[in-house]
């Protein structure tokens, strides 16, 4: 029996009194060739919506199955609050877990699936629970199909109500809109921000969807390797990414490579090949010696040779456009510069000018409040996917 449908044990504290924190300290799983998941220390506040985010093979799913009770660590504790759980059986915990293949009984009907939990307690009445979680997910009028009559999204929200009507402290949440088309994905990311931010539950998402971390959760943990790179909201990850693994995995970088001059002020200054270019302290990660200037492509300007530049802050000449991509809101250049390297340049079609055609040569330009540096011995691949 899928441990999704287990209930927490009538002797699970109730959520009352301290916080009940999810805590993870020191956990570690180790397989013979392999480590999975280092000394990760982690808290993730009650009421939250957090994201593990990262690669496959990074150690996400084996960290959420050790919440879950499905894998045992190694080394290291995990409590909720003041509760350790670290060994306690899945059933016993007050953990629920969705997975990606919603794991539905398709002999029952929407609203007996969803009853599965309280019935399997031994709770008699169950009516009124299952209709107010169906409401909750918004399918009442579907209660008596089965799930093969079911779309996939609403598949997925009767996984959830399941989950959701035993009451857990803790609902985990893996790739749990993996088996989902783009455009039904982007409507379940903002129906389960929704769905969490009324049931005020704590939510732990493992994903390796940038967009969907970002679009849902509070505070996001990039995992790499079994470790987590950085930890925050979505747009200090995104605007001021401390490793080049984040700011690679997260969106798309432009990762310049320059001599670091040291601080002036409140702003580090970098010679990027002949410029001089300016960076936030609080943005600069490395103070001397070589370092990766990094700037986003949305956040770089682009005009015709010799031509004023929008707003401009630190500027290089020289290049030329060597692809162009239009994909409706924006228009995508690559750019060679003098010194081979191409970069990317992503421009809003407002209307303002015409497309610029492959070959025209360009100025670009980026204000130096958007750009930030990193380390030059971190890998300037770090974190790019394959295709």
């Amino acid at each position: 029996m899928s441990h999704l449908d287990e209930a927490p044990s009538p002797q699970t504290p109730a959520t009352s009194g301290p916080s009940r924190d999810l805590r993870l300290s020191q956990l570690t799983k180790e397989y013979a060739s392999f480590t999975a998941v280092k000394s990760l220390d982690l808290v993730v506040p009650q009421g939250q919506f957090f994201a593990l985010l990262g690669p496959s093979g990074c150690g996400k799913t084996t960290t959420l199955r050790m919440v879950a009770g499905l894998d045992v660590p190694t080394s290291g504790r995990i409590s909720l609050g003041d509760t350790e759980i670290t060994y306690e059986k899945p059933y016993r915990r007050p953990v629920n877990t969705v997975f990606q293949n919603y794991a539905l009984f398709p002999h029952l009907s929407i609203a007996e699936n969803v009853a599965f939990g309280l019935r399997r307690r031994g709770v008699k009445d169950t009516k009124q629970q299952v209709a107010d979680m169906l409401e909750l997910v918004e399918l009442t009028s579907q209660a008596h199909k089965k799930p093969t009559q079911l779309s996939g999204g609403q598949q997925q929200r009767v996984a959830l109500a399941r989950a959701l009507i035993n009451k857990p402290e803790v609902l985990l949440l893996d790739e749990p809109l993996g088996a989902l088309d783009l455009k039904l994905r982007r409507g379940m990311q903002l129906e389960l921000k929704r769905i969490q931010t009324e049931v005020g539950l704590t939510f732990v998402h493992v994903t390796h969807d940038q967009e969907e971390a970002m679009t849902m959760a509070d505070t996001v943990a990039v995992m790499n390797q079994g470790v987590i790179e950085q930890m925050g909201a979505p747009i200090e990850l995104y605007e001021n990414p401390r490793t080049t693994f984040v700011a690679n995995f997260l969106g798309q970088s432009n990762l310049i490579a320059g001599e670091i001059e040291g601080r002036e002020g409140d702003h580090v200054k970098v010679r990027v090949q002949g410029a001089l270019a300016s960076v936030p302290g609080d943005r600069a990660h490395s103070e001397s010696g070589t370092g990766w200037l990094g700037i986003r492509p949305e956040k770089v300007l682009i005009a015709e040779a010799g031509e004023p530049i929008d707003a401009p802050g630190d500027v290089i000449t020289g290049g030329y456009v060597t692809d162009v991509s239009f994909v409706g809101v924006s228009t995508q250049y690559l750019v060679r510069m003098p010194w081979g390297q191409e970069l990317m340049v992503f421009e809003q079609n407002t209307g303002a000018r015409a497309m610029l055609a492959v070959g025209t040569k360009v100025d670009i330009s980026w204000r130096p409040e958007f750009a930030f540096l990193l380390d030059a011995s971190q890998d300037a691949k770090a974190g790019i996917e394959e295709e």
